[in-house]
């Protein structure tokens, strides 16, 4: 059985009690999970196992692969502690969730450009376009229109669309509806200010960097 991936039924959740799975090496695989790992240009989680730092998380098919520091001795079967840095997941939650926003109201309203690019961190997210002007003459549109949904502090809806296969989307009524397999805040209120700007990559290549103000 796949790990369980408690950070889509809870991303707030910080410590876990679980299991090791499986061990090669420096390598352990969980019975369940509250540590994401690098998918969708989402940044993995920083944590630790048993007091045993995460080093790389990689996410193989439905399956997560935990990289320890040397020495943690762990061995299928047994009962582990592991626990997420909650000050950067938060900020990744809302640094992605702004850029599934801005990319919605890029589409709705500047004719849905070619997207090239998309990273998140917990110090920014960035969206790359292809487009033949300076980007940064969408930003007073933009910026009155996540005003408007943050004070809104609409209900942000995360489920599956296909369990089976791990298929996620996110909606918020009256917005709309995109799939994401990411980790999302409950609320557009929890957003706070946020400040874009422009980056450009070349030739029509255009860049929007967002980041919590």
């Amino acid at each position: 059985m796949p790990v369980r991936k408690i950070f889509w039924e809870d991303p707030y959740q910080t410590e876990l009690t679980t299991r090791i799975t499986g061990v090669s090496d420096t390598v352990v695989t969980l019975q369940e999970t509250i540590a994401y790992a690098f998918s969708g240009g989402q940044q993995s989680d920083d944590g630790t196992i048993n007091g045993f730092k995460i080093v790389k998380a990689q996410k193989s098919g439905k399956e997560i692969f935990y990289t320890l520091e040397e020495g943690h001795h762990l061995k299928p079967g047994d009962t582990v502690l592991l626990k997420i840095d909650w000050e950067k997941r938060y900020k990744i939650m809302k640094l992605h969730f702004a850029a599934e926003i801005v990319l919605e109201l890029v589409n709705k309203h500047f004719g849905r450009p070619q997207k090239i690019g998309a990273n998140i961190t917990s110090e920014k997210s960035r969206i790359d376009f292809i487009w033949p002007n300076n980007i940064s003459e969408m930003f007073p549109v933009l910026d009155e229109k996540i005003r408007e949904i943050i004070r809104a502090d609409k209900d942000i809806i995360s489920a599956f669309s296909d369990e089976e296969e791990e298929r996620r989307y996110w909606r918020i009524d009256g917005f709309g509806q995109v799939p994401c397999g990411g980790t999302h805040i409950r609320k557009t209120g929890e957003l706070g200010a946020l400040q874009l700007k422009r980056n450009r990559q070349g030739k029509d290549k255009e860049r929007i960097e967002i980041y919590l103000a």
